[in-house]
């Protein structure tokens, strides 16, 4: 017998992904939910109804969030009370279930999956899966999977369906949800997405001051690449003398000493706050 899904903001961004997916998924039973305009009109272009969201998540076997992270609570609310007993709620991503936004219901087990996205250093060798930079149609990728709540049985089924979701997959990890909110926001963006943003910010400024940009950008992807090679294992060589000497002047000039405190769940539970409550970051920036 069939598991029946709902998959709500089935016509959203990544409710899109999701849903290309699950059309050509034979193990499972749809039930798609869209409210917006657009969403509606994404559905209807892939010839898909929708189903009223009572209607779906009563008969659903796995509730799917594919909604902002900002709405998950308020949705979940509306949601976790009309599932019926036994089924799971999958959310995409930890940080609303790290600030407990989501309502305990006994009856119902709680699942968390979220794509690595491709790897820098892989073995793709088709032109789609090298330009396929998020996952889930060309390049294999891992994923992370948590159970927050629920059986042994309720983690099999989630993870089946993430890694239906995500293929196709190199690697599945399990982790605890608190680690997952350490890989994200923490170490993916917090550290890595603003380590991202200062190297173009790096790249911008040598253009500003006269180098050209073409130039400017072949070298540091260049170098990016070559130096993650390194600080990861994949190169087999250390970096020079003097380029220690630099990365060690660079940490003198850019980094907190104690930056690694993002990490503690202190920081780690203001920074989601900040993330799903964007005014208090705006207040925070004008005081």
């Amino acid at each position: 017998m069939r598991q029946v899904i709902a998959l709500i903001g089935a016509g959203g961004k990544m409710g899109c992904r999701l849903t290309d997916r699950f059309m050509d998924a034979a193990a499972y039973e749809m039930r798609y939910v869209e409210i917006s305009e657009a969403g509606l009109t994404r559905l209807g272009e892939r010839g898909l109804t929708v189903t009223p969201q009572h209607e779906a998540v009563s008969e659903a076997d796995v509730v799917i969030l594919a909604v902002p992270d900002v709405l998950i609570g308020k949705i979940a609310s509306g949601i976790v009370p009309d599932m019926k007993p036994g089924s799971l709620l999958m959310l995409l991503d930890p940080a609303a279930a790290y600030l407990g936004m989501v309502p305990e219901r006994d009856e119902i087990a709680v699942f968390l999956a979220h794509p690595c996205h491709p790897p820098i250093f892989n073995d793709e060798t088709d032109p789609l899966a090298r330009q396929d930079y998020f996952g889930g149609i060309h390049a294999k990728q891992s994923i992370v999977c948590a159970l927050m709540r629920g059986s042994e049985q309720h983690y099999a089924l989630g993870e089946a369906i993430a890694q239906t979701m995500y293929a196709p997959i190199l690697r599945t990890h399990r982790i605890t949800m608190e680690q997952m909110a350490m890989l994200e926001p923490s170490m993916a963006e917090t550290v890595g997405a603003t380590c991202a943003t200062i190297l173009r910010e790096a790249m911008d400024e040598a253009v500003r001051r006269g180098v050209p940009y073409e130039a400017a950008r072949d070298f540091m992807l260049g170098h990016i690449h070559i130096e993650l090679a390194i600080v990861f294992g994949e190169a087999g060589n250390p970096f020079s003398d003097a380029a220690l000497v630099a990365i060690e002047y660079g940490k003198q000039q850019m980094l907190r000493p104690d930056w690694k405190q993002v990490f503690e769940p202190e920081s780690l539970r203001h920074n989601i706050d900040l993330m799903l409550n964007p005014g208090k970051l705006e207040q925070a920036v004008e005081k």
